[in-house]
């Protein structure tokens, strides 16, 4: 992926990582801009070039009764502000067809959630919009098998894909991270590791996702000791009261220290 050609992207020259960090979900305009705002201004001091993540709607929840979201156009107008006003690139999830085409209109990036990277249609019409698409592996899915999903996107003629690893499935409450499959799946795209997402325990019995964000600095530091293109990470003022994976997020106090930690592990890494 040329990180030139996406919009308002800043730091390219930079050799980092690339982050894709925000929230899980854009519960209101107000948080949207102030995680945004935090964000920017360490990543811009660490030359990290920087998209802003957020969900416009949570389609994937364990209990009808969880929060899905405030309105898509709501969201969607709010994940365009946070671009407007800070001048960095967004991305957002999409669920159906019909996300891709409302969807490319407000961000540039469209990310297709792990669960549903084999839907042809869905990957398809992302795709067609021209914009970058961001393929979930899923975690029932192997390194390989994701060169598939890659070749759905360049088939259409769409040359910006990248894949992110989310962890795979061990048993039925766990996720672990193979990080052979960094190295793997770079051969078929620029790849990311979803750092806090990789850390979900799913399936509690109470129907609410848990996590293990203790674990946030151990995970980030090896993918970046293995190579990966770029990370991704969810994160929150008040993870205890966020809407969506309040579980497994990092709280925003402790993004600086793990960020600056990272970049050093880079230089280290590049320069060898």
């Amino acid at each position: 992926m040329n990180l030139n050609l996406i919009p308002n992207i800043k730091h390219t020259k930079s050799n980092n990582f690339f982050l894709l960090a925000g929230p899980c979900a854009i519960e209101g305009e107000e948080m949207a801009m102030q995680i945004a705002e935090k964000i920017l201004k360490i990543t811009d001091a660490l030359e990290i070039p920087f998209i802003f993540k957020g969900s416009f709607k949570k389609a994937n929840r364990s209990r009808i009764d969880s929060f899905t979201g405030i309105g898509d156009e709501k969201a969607l107008q709010i994940l365009k502000k946070v671009s407007e006003r800070f001048n960095v690139p967004t991305v957002t999830d999409i669920h159906e067809v019909s996300d891709a085409a409302l969807a490319a209109q407000y961000v540039d990036v469209l990310q297709i959630p792990a669960f549903l990277v084999r839907q042809t249609d869905l990957v398809v019409a992302a795709a067609n919009t021209g914009k970058v698409v961001n393929l979930k592996k899923g975690q029932f899915m192997s390194p390989e098998s994701m060169q598939h999903a890659v070749q759905k996107v360049l088939d259409c003629g769409n040359q910006q894909v990248t894949i992110t690893d989310r962890g795979t499935m061990f048993g039925y409450q766990d996720m672990i991270v193979d990080y052979r499959g960094i190295p793997t799946m770079q051969q078929y795209a620029p790849t990311i590791l979803d750092i806090t997402h990789s850390l979900q325990q799913p399936n509690q019995t109470s129907g609410v996702t848990g996590g293990r964000p203790d674990m946030i600095g151990t995970l980030a530091r090896a993918g970046v000791a293995v190579g990966v293109d770029g990370l991704f990470l969810e994160t929150h003022f008040d993870p205890s009261k966020a809407k969506s994976d309040g579980a497994n997020m990092l709280d925003i106090q402790y993004l600086e220290k793990l960020l600056t930690d990272l970049v050093a592990i880079r230089k280290t890494i590049t320069s060898l």
